[in-house]
Formats: structure tokens, C-alpha cells, sequence
């Protein structure tokens, strides 16, 4: 193998698969980004067995072959080369070295054999819809902060996408859940998802995501089956194994009698929240809610730290309540509302509450407070 490539593309190719690779690998090969050489292009693949990233940029003077190289190693070399310089590599008669060459630096990298790279199975992944970047975006953002990092409720570890109705729309459904909050976000169901399978997309995978749908702007073409998922945009690659469990029933927690609406401007009730957990202790996070006619009062107390309340202007008329949360989940929602309002619903201090976004009702969260 060998052909040239700009520092650029290939900083930005490597970034992409890079982060798929494990720090600590049992197995060396893991540890490598498999590159791949033909058609005037490069061709870089990633896995970790349960996620497979490839990625492919255009290269001059490509001599077709491939090799496998320690994947942060090449990165943080790329990284350090001069910008808008060029790159060479190749890879000679003794296939245990590739050798590369940018300027007046040349590095040499021990390789392992391209052959012996585990490749991930497509497999029959019979569904096929297209989303815009912005959408998936927007299903992901708004309900990752609720995925749950527990490994032994292994089946909380994703997020639910599927297709459901609302109000006898058919929609494209995501939903994330700890156990303490519920994140659920849907927009209209894309063309060609109507039959589609349920399915729980890995934490990691979602993480690998958001980087790409960071840095690119384009429609995404999205394949499913039951054990598999590929996003690709252009020339990168997303595919990855599914979580093999059973998404418990969300609809029965979330509250549909609540009858106490709570409206708080968003900005400024996060902004109190934050002030006054500073005094929480670490471990509870709690702030009491004391709400009465038109206005809300925060409070927080601990033993170390002392006490400390915010009163602040809101629109309720339902009978007072007092109710308490933890001030981390309260923020992780109210990061989430683009507009200026949030309504919280209510029953009572022992029930689920439920959150919207004044001005979005294609997000819902449901909130389980906690005795303070």
C-alpha cells in the first residue's frame, strides 16, 4: 500500500474512528485502525466487536493494500503535523511496518496483518428511512442525559427507538430512562420505519453519534434489524450491535390525572436552582419546591453546609404543595427546553412529575421526586 493524503482529511478521518477504539484492549489487533487502500481513496475501520466505524477520504497515487496500525498513535501523530501538510504512506516488502512521511518528519509504525481484523457482519438489515441531520440530533440530545449508566439493569443502557402513535399519528419514538427521570422525544414517522422492530441503541454508540452529527451536516440514512443499526452520512460508517433486552412499558409512568400546572420561566428558575443547590450535600442533591399562589420558593439545607432559599416569581393557581427533587436532574431537564417556558404538572409530593417545553410539546420528561 501506499498513496499521499492531506493532514487534514486524514486528522479528520481518524478522529472519527479513533474514539470507537478502547484504551485498554485484551486483544492487540483492537487497539489498531485498519486502513485500507484503492480507488483513489482511503479507507479507515474501527471496532470494539460491538461498534464498527469506517470512514473514507479521497488519497493521491494510491497503491492498492492495506495494513492494520496502533490507532491513538497515528492520531496524536496527525495531530501534531503542520497544518495544510501533506502525508505519506506505505507500506513495503516487510508488511510489519508502515512508514510514514510528512515534510521532514518520517515515523515508522509496527503493523499487525489487515487480514486478521475482525470485520462486524452487516447481516439483512431489512428497514430502511432517512433522517435529517437536525432531527436525529434533536432525538438524541433530548434524551440521552437520561440514559442509565447501571450495567446490571443492562437494558436501560440505550435509547428506545421505535414506532408509535400520537393521538393516531404515527411517529418515530425515542425514549431513555434511569429509573429516577424519563426522557421521551418523537417526530413524524420517516418513510420506510413503519415496520420497524423496537430497538435499544448502546450508550457508547449514541456517544459516537453526537461527535458525528457535531461536525456534519447532512441527511442520514438509517438500516436497522433486530440485532443490528447503520447510520451512514456520506463517506462515514456508524454500525453497531443492539442491546438484546426487553425496554420496559414507559407509558405506565408516565402520569396522565396530574392536575397542578406550575408555569416557570426557564432561564431564570435553572439559574435559582443552581444557586441554591450549591448548599445541597453531594450525595442527595435536594431542593424543596414550595409553591403557592403565583410564586415558587427553593430551599436546600444540609448539615455541613447550612441553608439557603430563592423566591421567585411563576404562574400557579392550584392548591400549595411542597415537593422536592434532585437539583442535578432538574438542570439536566431544563438544558433541554429551547423556549422560554416549562410547565411542570404535578399531583402530589409522592408522585411522578411531569415536565414540557412551553413552546414544544414533541418532548415530554417525567420527573420522581424525593422526600426532603
Amino acid at each position: 500500500m501506499k498513496l499521499t493524503i492531506e493532514r487534514a482529511a486524514l486528522l479528520r478521518a481518524l478522529g472519527h474512528v479513533q474514539s470507537v477504539v478502547e484504551r485498554r484492549n485484551t486483544i492487540p489487533i483492537l487497539s489498531n485502525v485498519l486502513l485500507r487502500g484503492a480507488d483513489g481513496k482511503l479507507a479507515l475501520s474501527a471496532t470494539d466487536m460491538d461498534l464498527e466505524m469506517v470512514s473514507s477520504v479521497p488519497a493521491q497515487g494510491v497503491k492498492p493494500g492495506g495494513t492494520t496500525v496502533p490507532a491513538h498513535t497515528l492520531y496524536d501523530i496527525v495531530r501534531k503535523l503542520p497544518e495544510g501538510s501533506q502525508v505519506s504512506l506505505e507500506v513495503g516488502a516487510d508488511k510489519g511496518q508502515m512508514t510514514l512521511r510528512s515534510g521532514r518528519s518520517t515515523f515508522t509504525l509496527a503493523c499487525l496483518p489487515s487480514e486478521d481484523y475482525p470485520l462486524m457482519a452487516g447481516g439483512d438489515l431489512g428497514h430502511n428511512f432517512t433522517l435529517s441531520a437536525a432531527d436525529l440530533k434533536r432525538l438524541i440530545d433530548r434524551t440521552s442525559f437520561a440514559i442509565s449508566t447501571e450495567e446490571t439493569r443492562y437494558y436501560l443502557n440505550g435509547i428506545y427507538l421505535h414506532a408509535a402513535k400520537s393521538n393516531n399519528v404515527p411517529m418515530l419514538r425515542a425514549v431513555a430512562t434511569d429509573g429516577h427521570r424519563l426522557a421521551r422525544m418523537e417526530l413524524p414517522l420517516p418513510e420506510g420505519a413503519s415496520g420497524m422492530p423496537g430497538v435499544i441503541v448502546p450508550r457508547k454508540t449514541v456517544g459516537e453519534l453526537k461527535k458525528l452529527l457535531d461536525e456534519l451536516d447532512q441527511d442520514v440514512a438509517v438500516a436497522l434489524s433486530d440485532t443490528k443499526i447503520r447510520y451512514t452520512f456520506g463517506d462515514t460508517v456508524l454500525t453497531s450491535k443492539l442491546i438484546d433486552g426487553t425496554f420496559p412499558d414507559y407509558d405506565r409512568v408516565i402520569p396522565t390525572a396530574n392536575d397542578k400546572i406550575l408555569e416557570v420561566e426557564c432561564k431564570s428558575f435553572a439559574a435559582a436552582v443552581d444557586r441554591v443547590s450549591t448548599i445541597s450535600t453531594e450525595k442527595s442533591r435536594a431542593v424543596k419546591l414550595a409553591i403557592d399562589r403565583n410564586s415558587l420558593t427553593l430551599s436546600a439545607t444540609s448539615p455541613e453546609n447550612g441553608t439557603a432559599s430563592e423566591e421567585i416569581e411563576v404562574r400557579y393557581s392550584a392548591s400549595p404543595i411542597e415537593i422536592g427533587f434532585n437539583s442535578r436532574y432538574l438542570l439536566d431537564i431544563t438544558q433541554q427546553i429551547e423556549g422560554d417556558g416549562a410547565h411542570f404538572v404535578m399531583a402530589d409530593a409522592a408522585s411522578p412529575t411531569l415536565v414540557r417545553d412551553a413552546s414544544d410539546q414533541s418532548a415530554l420528561y417525567v420527573l420522581m421526586p424525593m422526600r426532603v
